[in-house]
């Protein structure tokens, strides 16, 4: 059973009951990520959320992992583009326990000026990381030029610059206008109840301040481009794209089936054209990212650097015969059956019963049920797909990016949707 409260203060209670198991998971969740900081300050939300590890007013960075690891329970973070997320499992017995660390660490962060320093050094490695691993490398330098100039386009990790800019007092000021009772979400799952969740929340979270700073956003344009990375490496990593639809869009059903269909899976068009038929890559998929106000489409795929114009004309292929043609009824179903499948396994633990209430709850203010989800699978039609496929490969042409040591021709006739 879900449950839903809201605290005075703004902060959103949701839990799930899951009698069957002895494990609970709880996690602190921050609508704020790294599209609501300014350009001078970006990475300041990444930042932050290694920052919350470091140590608090009353536990050390030592304390905090030993007071875990002697119940055996599982502690960490994530920072995406609108959301930041704190959690921890841990056997039932254990709550008040993962609540009190879980709200030290979020409400009290030490911020010491030589942790700050230290740990500058530890993100400017986790850039370098990104920049060194290529399948990583080629979706950020093509989210950046798909919004360019858009705070979705930037990296969630910052820049060195932004990152070897940033100050005590500006990490200070972020976290006070940021981690407030109106941005908070506590999402709880396990062998738990309501009732006495909600008494520790209030009593760990209730005095936390309801408002702070208020944002200012708006929606991303797009200019399809072209970008091409030199790295001397021994294959190329190509991704392309196109606009698609945001979170809460009447045809979010539709789009999960038809990028199923496309790239979601080993019986996918992309999959069984591109590596299984042809042997031109290793790995290609195609995914999707949907944020408040936009999301796009995205192809991936890792080949030889002399094969990237025939991986590109067969994907380009494959999207305008989803526009041509009805998907057959064999394949929607496969399609259907792989997401609902998916979904359903996907919930099995409280990990994932506690993620899952929490994006519902920031995207959407409610919680959608299995079975509702699942019906909504279900009504897709292959003119749904078609008319889809229509209308988010409709024109234009494909954004595209290319790292790797390849000269590619990628022009607008080969890129184009027409």
């Amino acid at each position: 059973m879900v449950v839903r409260e809201v605290l005075d203060n703004g902060l959103r209670l949701i839990t799930e009951t899951m009698p069957h198991v002895r494990s609970v998971t709880i996690g602190v969740w921050l609508t704020r990520g790294s599209r609501h900081e300014s350009d001078a300050r970006s990475g300041i939300a990444h930042f932050v959320e290694h920052m919350l590890f470091k140590g608090s007013d009353t536990r050390t960075a030592e304390d905090i992992a030993q007071s875990i690891d002697s119940i055996g329970g599982q502690l960490d973070a994530f920072t995406s583009k609108e959301y930041a997320s704190y959690y921890i499992k841990v056997l039932d017995e254990h709550l008040p326990l993962a609540v009190d660390v879980l709200s030290d660490i979020v409400l009290r962060p030490a911020f010491a000026a030589e942790e700050i320093e230290r740990e500058k050094k530890v993100i400017l490695e986790e850039i370098k990381m990104v920049e060194d691993t290529p399948d990583d490398l080629v979706h950020e330098v093509f989210t950046q030029y798909f919004w360019e100039g858009h705070p979705l386009g930037r990296p969630i990790l910052g820049s060195r610059e932004t990152v070897e800019g940033l100050t005590q007092d500006a990490i200070r000021e972020y976290f006070g206008g940021a981690y407030v009772g109106s941005n908070i979400i506590v999402s709880a799952a396990g062998n738990i109840e309501h009732a006495k969740v909600r008494d520790l929340i209030q009593q760990a979270f209730g005095s936390v301040k309801r408002d702070g700073e208020p944002l200012n956003g708006t929606p991303p344009r797009v200019v399809p481009q072209v970008i091409t990375r030199t790295k001397e490496i021994e294959q190329s990593h190509v991704c392309l794209g196109t606009t698609s639809y945001p979170q809460r869009h009447d045809d979010r059903y539709v789009s999960y089936i038809l990028n199923t269909v496309l790239g979601g899976s080993m019986s996918s068009r992309l999959f069984q054209n591109v590596r299984e038929k042809r042997g031109l890559a290793y790995s290609v998929f195609s995914g999707m990212s949907a944020y408040r106000d936009a999301g796009n489409l995205t192809i991936y795929a890792g080949c030889a650097n002399d094969a990237i114009e025939e991986v590109v004309d067969l994907c380009v292929v494959e999207l305008k015969a989803l526009k041509r043609t009805p998907v057959p009824e064999s394949e929607l179903r496969r399609a259907k059956d792989h997401l609902k499948g998916s979904l359903m396994l996907s919930l099995e633990n409280t990990a994932s019963r506690m993620s899952h209430l929490a994006r519902q709850e920031i995207y959407f203010d409610r919680h959608f049920g299995l079975d509702e989800t699942l019906a909504g699978v279900e009504s897709v039609s292959a003119e749904d797909v078609q008319r889809v496929a229509n209308e988010l490969f409709g024109g234009g042409q494909l954004a595209a990016t290319v790292v790797g040591s390849g000269t590619p021709d990628l022009t607008t006739e080969r890129l184009a949707l027409q």
